[in-house]
């Protein structure tokens, strides 16, 4: 005889096979009687199942939508499919929630039986996600890593090859994973520099736990860290333009990720530090933007950003698209 809390796993699993059973049907297929069929969907109900019944001899039960989320019953294949699903959400943003989507495919693994997972892991390391050319490539195996440095709240060891291509080890207090549409970026303490830092998931080589618990105090705000760090990162050349725009229409303009903004002193103008390959690209970006600004610094960009603008002007004269 199958113990009362395989059954009942045994009894959800049927419910949710087809939309209505009969009370007759169920006990045959649990191979007990209506009797303790009752008394278990009495017991998923205790449980927060909504198991709803028909009176009279054609009745059944039936599950339906609640308002609670009790646990869910998963065979082999509808986890794997489950997993590979929410591993394609999480790389790609699909959902919007990202963040949920990785933590719910976290939390999934976590409660896997071990053939289960290692089919999963099978899969994951025969997946490849198809990404746009300028995006970098990271397999959800180490998203899951790094979210689980962050929930476990101990210091760990990062193997990580910086922007020059250097290979680096350092002590990290893990903190939150952050993503910003392209990239997925990891916010940890460097416990040698005493500095909070911003690491590129896909440079990221191996992350091991140190076994030391770590208490954060006073941790910054992850997505504004990031921000400032894409926007000040190093680029060959960089320009500083004025904007007759508040601060929250300039960031409305360009992103933080794309800038660094200050309120210009005494007005209602911005001022925006953006950097780029060189001088082309950069007066490219601006005319872009379709807006009036006025270039600080440097005289290259201004030079380049004058030249393109002369260039559009003629090519309307001459009736060629800009």
């Amino acid at each position: 005889m199958i113990s009362t809390s395989a059954r009942l796993l045994r009894l959800v699993s049927l419910l949710s096979a087809r939309p209505s059973w009969t009370c007759a049907d169920l006990a045959k297929q649990m191979a007990v009687t209506e009797r303790t069929v009752r008394r278990d969907v009495a017991r998923l109900r205790e449980l927060g199942y909504g198991v709803e019944s028909d009176p009279g001899p054609w009745g059944g039960y039936r599950l339906r939508a609640g308002a609670r989320v009790p646990p869910l019953i998963l065979d082999e294949e509808e986890a794997l499919a489950v997993a590979v699903g929410l591993r394609e959400a999480a790389l790609s943003g699909v959902l919007g929630g990202d963040q949920a989507a990785l933590s719910a495919l976290l939390k999934l693994r976590q409660v896997l039986p071990r053939r289960i997972a290692d089919r999963l892991s099978e899969m994951d390391a025969a997946f490849v996600h198809t990404t746009r050319l300028d995006e970098p490539q990271i397999v959800s195996g180490m998203l899951l890593e790094l979210a689980g440095a962050c929930i476990r709240g101990e210091r760990s060891r990062l193997s990580y090859r910086d922007r020059e291509g250097r290979d680096t080890v350092r002590d990290v207090d893990p903190y939150r994973l952050v993503h910003t549409g392209r990239r997925w970026y990891f916010v940890a303490r460097d416990v040698t520099r005493d500095e909070w830092r911003t690491f590129r998931a896909d440079r990221v080589g191996r992350i091991q736990p140190t076994g030391l618990p770590v208490k954060l105090i006073d941790p910054p705000d992850p997505a504004l860290l990031v921000s400032h760090s894409i926007a000040t990162g190093a680029y060959p050349l960089y320009v500083t333009i004025r904007l007759p725009l508040t601060m929250e229409q300039a960031l409305r303009l360009i992103p933080p990720t794309v800038g660094a903004h200050r309120p210009e002193e005494g007005g209602d103008a911005t001022i925006v530090d953006i950097g780029g390959p060189d001088a082309d690209g950069l007066a490219k970006y601006l005319l872009s933007l379709a807006t009036p600004l006025r270039v600080l610094s440097p005289d290259a960009v201004r030079e380049a950003l004058l030249r393109r603008t002369r260039e559009l002007f003629e090519d309307n004269v001459n009736g060629q698209p800009g």
